[in-house]
């Protein structure tokens, strides 16, 4: 058994010399019977002395003691102390199973004083009724105590619930960001390091501009994990600059830089930047993401990709991308310009989380030889 530390020996000093001052407060106040002899009212009192240091015992036989107790009563005047601190540790320690039945045996003597039919004028009458006063008081005041640790305790566990679900919600922030942001850059870099190997005895400029588009895609990718790790470090120093909806217009050039044929539609009433920050956030991500996974699984290079953004104030905003994608087995159409992209699958995982998060909704999924990458999200009047 562990060992008790400085608090609880505390405690059990503090219940020794409540019952040992209950016992010394209550002693000219105990109804003693006619004739009793002075021996035997010591005996008496050093009962309660020793009921008083047997309160030691509690925290290891809380249950026996309080019952060897409760059966001792009838037989010495001076143990009630002991005996409240008996029950109110049961209460407090024990489930309401046992504490109920320590209660039965406590007020068993209830109905038989209840049918001696005790006098009013008597004294015994008046510190039988204290007593069981005070029986009803300690296993009362000890439930209360129970119900307030365990409370405390549902309190604690809620919160490391709490912070356990923050700390799960920061790492799928965290990695939908990193996904977000460095798959889209490093798709690039794959593209034009791809074109470079499968054409190395290109035209000298032409050499010079995918290289030259390498570096700016390598040093973007630094920036960005730059900036995200800054954010972590010290979060406290405000938000990096997030993307909005005008800004889908730079993602269109960057692929159309790498070889892809994007046609961008944006009809916004207001222009793009009137969309509300966190719609447009998340619309910029879903173009990111669709034109990420049309240079990772498209059909071949050279192929076109659509890319539609609807919206208006009041009616919500939608983004459609389109694009021929090989299916799962099928070769490419045209020239590869290099190994496959590898993907991870988690871009649309993280992509549909963000959408919920928006409060819209995201479908993907084959629409006749195009892949449809379809979202709605809201837009308030």
């Amino acid at each position: 058994m562990r060992r008790r530390g400085v608090r609880e020996w505390a405690v059990d000093i503090g219940a020794f010399l409540f019952a040992g001052c209950f016992l010394v407060l209550s002693a000219d106040s105990v109804a003693i019977a006619p004739g009793t002899s002075e021996t035997a009212l010591l005996v008496d009192q050093l009962a309660g002395g020793l009921a008083c240091a047997a309160l030691f015992l509690r925290r290891r036989l809380p249950v026996p003691l309080a019952v060897v107790l409760l059966l001792a009563e009838p037989f010495s005047h001076f143990i009630t102390g002991p005996i409240l601190v008996a029950l109110f540790t049961v209460a407090v320690d024990r489930p309401p199973r046992v504490t109920a039945c320590l209660s039965v045996l406590a007020f068993a003597p209830v109905p038989i004083f209840l049918a001696s039919g005790p006098a009013a004028d008597d004294p015994r009458t008046a510190s039988s009724l204290t007593y069981f006063a005070l029986l009803a008081g300690a296993i009362g005041w000890g439930l209360y105590v129970r119900s307030r640790r365990q409370l405390v305790v549902s309190l604690r566990e809620r919160a490391a619930r709490a912070a356990s679900e923050a700390r799960r919600e920061a790492r799928e922030d965290i990695a939908r960001e990193m996904h977000d942001v460095l798959a889209h850059r490093l798709s690039l870099l794959s593209v034009h390091a791809g074109a470079l190997e499968f054409n190395p005895g290109g035209a000298p400029e032409q050499v010079g501009r995918a290289a030259a588009v390498i570096r700016d895609s390598a040093h973007q990718a630094l920036e960005d994990l730059r900036d995200i790790i800054g954010v972590l470090r010290a979060p406290e120093d405000g938000d990096r600059p997030q993307p909005v909806l005008a800004d889908v217009e730079r993602l269109a050039d960057e692929s159309r830089q790498a070889g892809a044929r994007v046609t961008l539609d944006v009809d916004v009433a207001g222009g793009p930047e009137r969309a509300p920050a966190i719609t447009g956030r998340t619309a910029y991500r879903i173009v990111q993401e669709g034109l990420t996974n049309a240079r990772k699984h498209g059909a071949g290079p050279g192929l076109p990709v659509s890319v539609t953004v609807r919206g208006a104030s009041g009616r919500g905003l939608t983004v459609e991308i389109r694009n021929p994608a090989k299916r799962e087995g099928a070769p490419r159409d045209g020239a590869d310009p290099g190994p496959g992209i590898p993907g991870a699958g988690q871009g649309l995982i993280g992509l549909k989380e963000r959408t919920l998060l928006a409060g819209g909704i995201l479908e993907h999924g084959w629409d006749g030889p195009d892949y449809r990458l379809y979202a709605a999200l809201p837009w308030p009047s």
